[in-house]
């Protein structure tokens, strides 16, 4: 895990957010680097969000090296994401 200029996964997320704290955990277990852009803060990230999800303030996004992209994943869809990219 790591939160840096140089992530290669940009993970939208809150602090609140119970699907953004399950996916956070699992990036963390799979040891992946990423970015966390809080859009509570941000406000930013909170636009782009709503860019990327048809105006929806949909948490977590998280943006993949490939340019793709998933929107509040399944534990499961995240995991075999993350997975594809190694």
């Amino acid at each position: 895990m790591a939160q840096g200029n140089n992530a290669k996964i940009l993970f939208y997320a809150t602090n609140w957010c119970p699907d953004c704290l399950r996916a956070k955990r699992i990036m963390e277990r799979e040891e992946v680097d990423f970015q966390e852009i809080n859009v509570d803060i941000d406000k930013e990230a909170e636009a782009k969000v709503k860019q990327l999800n048809n105006g929806n303030r949909s948490v977590p996004t998280i943006i993949f090296p490939d340019g793709t992209q998933l929107t509040e994943p399944s534990g499961s869809e995240l995991r075999e994401k993350l997975r594809s990219l190694t």
